[in-house]
């Protein structure tokens, strides 16, 4: 346990940190504009999400391999693989923007944007894409660092970042009057901030690890190892925010109040699971690096004590929002907007109840990664999300029950997808954990 909290412990307060962008957005632009705009920038909140999880599913499974052949002492090895992910990420990051600056008024129709909000979030959406290669810098070399062991410096360029982000929103949407684009530029800029510096940190605390020499080259079994690793955890990051994405697409048609209280909600909900997720990676990463130096006794330790803490851990934090429902709704929007807040606050009580699902979901997600089966990571995502997504249209679409149907959908999805990944574990154990011994 100690192993896995002091390693997780920087990544959980750094990517809280992260979660500070979207929240600052959120939270700067329902105070100072209004519901409307509040609804627009959440709704492209999910977009954003749904496309940058390809990216971090890239970097994620890289940070596997890395983290693999660290274990294995094989250094010609890792910098290959370092090498050859980053020509990867790369070329996707740049496909993706073109793809979305050339698509982005079929996706505003695709996410059935009310009329009222579909210039407002045309203009959020244009600049705050433009940040994608700052994500791509930082959250690369984050899997990088974190896959040696190190997990408190993209904490300390992330905070710095966080904390200019804010400042930046307040200037340009509250002094400048810049609207939801002000609070997409203080976003992208930030980014850039967070991107650029922990590069430069990399390269000269690790030149050897990212410079070239005759031992080291591109090559095509190393893009293929990296791409076999990160295709599975990358559409497993990609089905899960698509099953989002269809879910605000429904959430949408149901008007701007239920868009704008889903809009704070998520916010807020993201942040309060936010940590077991992290802890899941760097579960993940300690398996990987288990993995490969062969210590098969620390892993099944270290299973048991991951899912001890992370669910008491959840049930803690789900008894804390279900509490504060209202109040933390109100963090987002002015308190004489009832009905979003009432309507966020139920989303919360509901959802917010099943925390330790979700808990014990994303350590499953990392131990089938990490063994080598991330194969099955995607079939729990596929369960999980297919699920929620199938029962949120149909529930919802019964007239006494309504909006209400889409937030029970979410952790039936969670409980059906845990106990198929806790089944399918208990049943091949031992085949499993003789993957781990070579």
């Amino acid at each position: 346990m100690k192993t896995m909290l002091r390693f997780a412990i920087p990544m959980i307060l750094g990517d809280l940190l992260q979660q500070c962008y979207n929240i600052a957005d959120t939270l700067i632009v329902g105070r100072f504009l209004g519901a409307n705009a509040l609804a627009a920038v959440g709704s492209a909140f999910s977009l954003m999400t749904f496309l940058t999880s390809i990216i971090l599913g890239l970097a994620m499974g890289s940070g596997t391999v890395f983290s693999i052949r660290f274990g294995e002492k094989d250094e010609v090895g890792l910098k290959e693989g370092i090498l050859a992910s980053f020509f990867l990420l790369g070329i996707v990051t740049i496909l993706l923007n073109i793809a979305i600056f050339a698509g982005i008024d079929g996706i505003i129709w695709f996410l059935r944007t009310p009329a009222e909000l579909k210039v407002m979030m045309k203009d959020y959406l244009m600049v705050i894409f433009a940040g994608m290669i700052g994500i791509f810098l930082y959250n690369f070399f984050a899997s990088l660092l974190r896959s040696l062991g190190n997990s408190v410096i993209p904490l300390v360029f992330l905070a710095v970042s966080a904390c200019l982000n804010i400042v930046l929103d307040l200037i340009f949407v509250a002094v400048l009057h810049r609207g939801v684009s002000g609070a997409a530029e203080a976003t992208v800029i930030s980014q850039y901030v967070s991107g650029t510096g922990i590069t430069i940190y990399t390269c000269v605390k690790f030149p050897e690890l990212l410079r070239r020499d005759e031992n080291v080259k591109l090559r095509l079994n190393r893009v293929r190892e990296i791409t076999s690793f990160s295709a599975l955890t990358c559409l497993q990051q990609s089905i899960m925010n698509l099953g989002i994405l269809a879910v605000q697409g429904l959430v949408n048609s149901f008007g701007t109040t239920v868009m704008a209280a889903f809009a704070a909600a998520v916010k807020i909900d993201a942040f309060a699971y936010l940590p077991v997720q992290d802890f899941g990676n760097a579960f993940s990463i300690f398996v990987a690096q288990n993995f490969g130096a062969k210590q098969t006794d620390r892993i099944k330790q270290g299973i048991r004590t991951a899912f001890i803490t992370s669910v008491t851990f959840s049930l803690v934090i789900s008894l804390c929002v279900f509490i504060f429902a209202r109040p933390l709704m109100s963090l987002f929007i002015d308190a004489g907007e009832t009905a979003v807040i009432a309507e966020g606050a139920r989303y919360l009580r509901i959802e917010g109840s099943f925390y330790f699902m979700i808990g014990m979901l994303f350590l499953l997600y990392g131990l089938y990664r990490a063994l080598g089966r991330p194969g099955m990571s995607v079939v729990l995502t596929l369960v999980s999300l297919g699920i929620r997504v199938i029962l949120a249209y149909a529930l919802s679409a019964v007239p006494s029950i309504g909006v209400v149907g889409i937030w029970w959908s979410v952790p039936i999805g969670w409980f059906l997808a845990d106990t198929l990944g806790i089944v399918y574990y208990l049943l091949l154990k031992k085949k499993l954990l003789q993957i781990a011994k070579g």
